[in-house]
């Protein structure tokens, strides 16, 4: 017996090295999210958070590829008439929710009739829909109102992911706390403020994916301590990551940073519908005080791009009006002047409650000070914000965009009268007349045209005061691969394994 003893220890490695595959093959990736999302359900979405949630449970008809261009997903392809208003999707075949009904041209005529309800915050991106046609099991057909050139490009966002019918249908109003898709992950609970946990979608309908059995979101409002347990192994992915910290990441760290160009804008609402911010020469006074070069600097460490607008580099609408205006504090007193405010006023900013923001808004604090403008900073959790946003609870909030690949979808809802994202409370009939211009027009050099005369008025307006326009900026863990970039800074976890 002795003699073979020897013979048994090999074995056993190799049961415990296959049992250690097999954990390796079972692995959870863990995300760190810097806020908490708030409602799981896509058309009542307004968060990046969210949206990054949403891209584990959900599919969309359509998707964003590394290059920012759009792809199939849900539809396998589509043709769109000569007059542009027109589109028929041809759907992918074998799909299921992950409840086991089908995913068929009914489910998607459901989806998209439901995001024009008026309780959804789709509504505007897709009210264009004036009639669906459901021609066949795998073929929905779309008719326009007017052309609309933005929208494949809205598609590839909430207001193409697809919910189960039968889920909406069953949970009613708590359909936001039980979302159902047809994505690589299903969604099995939360515990609000610290995780939302979710297992593989064994059916899913894309060979070999998902890569690993789960996924956890972990809610890490201080970027800090999403850093350390980035270091210790704690976390996968973060969503943020120290701007001190991008150039200093030591030889032989487990770690990595991306760091690439997004879509997206940073800064703040000054509430229009009451005093102070009613009158525009107080928001333009506001907006001059700013000098965004050294926000750039001192909080984001260069990895931002210093704005004016809500067009960054990469979209085409990108202008003139995005260069950041001098810092005059003489003429911001004159305008205060002219608005009766010539001794300055107090007012409350409600901030995130991430420590990039607040530094920020304690920058801001300082700047605002040099004409007399006292602002007392308020944090507060990001859904909260938005809620009080909606109610136009508020003096001026700092919510940013994390940014969307055509520009409609960056201005349209925020300026508009009554936009779903306008919280400043402003309208102007000729920004509006301009902007659904722009929205009407398939020649990008028209658009482009349009979107500069809305600035024009906008500049002087100030609903919202741009400061930077983002980085997608990542922690990542050496251990993870197969991780796809995207420009719209969402992270997808289909690909990727431990």
């Amino acid at each position: 017996m002795q003699k073979r003893r020897p013979c048994l220890l090999p074995v056993t490695l190799a049961l415990l090295l296959a049992g250690l595959a097999g954990s390796a093959a079972a692995a959870t990736l863990n995300i760190s999210l810097d806020a908490d999302p708030g409602k799981l359900d896509p058309t009542q979405s307004s968060m990046l958070n969210e949206r990054i949630v949403y891209q584990s449970i959900f599919d969309k008809l359509v998707d964003l590829d590394g290059e920012g261009k759009i792809v199939p997903m849900l539809a396998e392809r589509w043709t769109v008439s000569d007059d542009q208003k027109t589109y028929t999707l041809y759907l992918r075949r074998g799909v299921k929710f992950q409840d086991g009904t089908a995913f068929d041209a009914k489910a998607v005529e459901f989806n998209l009739l439901r995001g024009q309800e008026k309780t959804s915050l789709r509504r505007n991106e897709l009210k264009y829909i004036s009639k669906i046609t459901v021609v066949d099991e795998h073929t929905v057909k779309l008719e326009l109102s007017t052309p609309f050139a933005p929208f494949m490009s809205v598609l590839t966002d909430r207001a193409g992911m697809i919910s189960s019918p039968a889920a909406v249908k069953k949970f009613g109003d708590d359909y936001v706390n039980n979302p159902v898709g047809t994505g690589p992950f299903i969604y099995k609970g939360r515990l609000k403020g610290a995780t939302i946990t979710l297992e593989k979608n064994p059916h899913y309908w894309q060979a070999g994916l998902p890569k690993v059995d789960g996924v956890v979101y972990k809610i890490m409002p201080d970027v800090n301590v999403a850093f350390n347990n980035l270091r210790s192994g704690q976390v996968d992915i973060s969503n943020r990551f120290p701007y001190k910290e991008i150039g200093n990441v030591p030889a032989g760290a487990k770690y990595t940073v991306l760091n690439k160009p997004s879509l997206g804008f940073r800064g703040f609402y000054m509430n229009a519908g009451k005093p102070p911010f009613d009158k525009k020469e107080v928001r333009e006074a506001v907006d001059i005080l700013i000098d965004r070069n050294a926000i750039a600097k001192v909080v984001y460490n260069n990895a931002v791009a210093p704005g004016h607008s809500p067009f960054s580099k990469a979209q085409f609408a990108n202008g003139a009006a995005d260069v950041p205006p001098k810092v005059d504090v003489a003429r911001a007193k004159e305008l205060l002047k002219a608005a009766g405010k010539e001794g300055g006023f107090a007012f409350k900013l409600t901030l995130p409650t991430t420590s990039d923001e607040l530094q920020a808004g304690q920058m801001i604090q300082g700047m605002l000070r040099a004409a007399g403008i006292t602002v007392t900073l308020e944090k507060t959790e990001l859904a909260t914000q938005i809620e009080a946003g909606k109610a136009g609870n508020f003096e001026g909030l700092y919510v940013g965009w994390s940014g969307r690949p055509d520009p409609d979808q960056n201005i349209y809802d925020f300026v508009t009268t009554n936009g779903s994202l306008n919280y400043s409370h402003f309208g102007s009939k000729e920004v509006d007349d301009l902007l659904q211009k722009a929205r009407l027009e398939g020649d990008q050099a028209k658009r482009r045209g349009f979107y500069d005369q809305a600035m024009e008025l906008l500049v002087k307006e100030v609903p919202y005061v741009y400061l930077v326009h983002d980085n997608v900026v990542f922690g990542m863990s050496n251990a993870v691969k197969g991780f796809q970039y995207v420009p719209d800074g969402v992270i997808r976890t289909a690909t990727v394994s431990k």
